[in-house]
């Protein structure tokens, strides 16, 4: 499993990955974000699912960047792009990934700006090769690993949120989904991007760097629950006087 969230916001895009990579009873750390930037713009992409079918479909991606001939002007361009490479994956592995046990499930959010995108575009690849678009209604998508840090995004990222609010929101959530499941951890990968800028600003984020603001957040987590009120409850304790 991993943790990938991608945000569009009024502001930018941000972008956050997990590193770690499990597999039975081993443990490594792979990177999972991906970043092409050249003269007609910049994009990120960030997977979920089976790494043998991630690493295939990149390095395929990467050969059809470096075409010259080719020349993407619209993000949506090179997400169909990439969805033919992964069709391509498919023709090549599904049958006997399916027969070992496995299934085909990469899951993509691609993000960024080309010279003809008037704003920064975010998409949802499905294993399949369609994909969906992020609109200011739906604003961030995660994939991989849901469950824990997702309830922290619904309560506090809109489209209108700042980048740096947003990446707060974001670590959170994604240190909720960490210490809630064992295939999710650090190293972290950052990337931010302002609109029209067509850099992207990427970081990665160790452990060590990161265990203040975690510590904070326990804390402030157990201060606001004894901080809420109580009387609602007697309803339910005082009952104990019946016994």
């Amino acid at each position: 499993m991993t943790y990938c969230l991608g945000v569009k916001l009024k502001e930018g895009l941000v972008a956050i990955a997990d590193t770690r990579i499990t597999s039975g009873t081993d443990t490594t750390t792979a990177k999972k974000l991906f970043v092409h930037e050249s003269g007609h713009g910049s994009l990120f992409l960030m997977t979920s699912g089976l790494r043998s079918v991630r690493d295939k479909a990149i390095t395929y991606f990467k050969e059809v960047l470096k075409d010259e001939t080719v020349i993407y002007t619209q993000l949506y361009e090179a997400v169909n792009a990439f969805g033919n490479q992964l069709r391509r994956v498919a023709l090549e592995d599904r049958i006997a990934l399916n027969a070992a046990g496995f299934a085909f499930n990469l899951h993509t959010i691609v993000g960024g700006q080309l010279k003809n995108d008037e704003e920064p575009k975010m998409f949802l690849l499905y294993p399949e090769g369609n994909w969906i678009e992020l609109t200011q209604t739906t604003p961030f998508m995660i994939i991989g690993n849901s469950g824990y840090g997702k309830p922290i995004l619904n309560r506090t990222v809109k489209y209108e949120s700042s980048l740096e609010e947003v990446l707060k929101a974001g670590f959170l959530s994604f240190d909720s989904t960490r210490v809630s499941a064992n295939d999710v951890d650090f190293p972290l990968d950052v990337v931010v991007y302002y609109n029209n800028t067509f850099k992207m600003i990427e970081h990665r984020f160790e452990k060590k760097d990161m265990e203040i603001i975690s510590s904070t957040w326990d804390n402030e987590l157990k201060k606001a629950l004894d901080s809420i009120p109580e009387d609602w409850m007697n309803v339910v304790f005082d009952r104990k006087k019946a016994f």
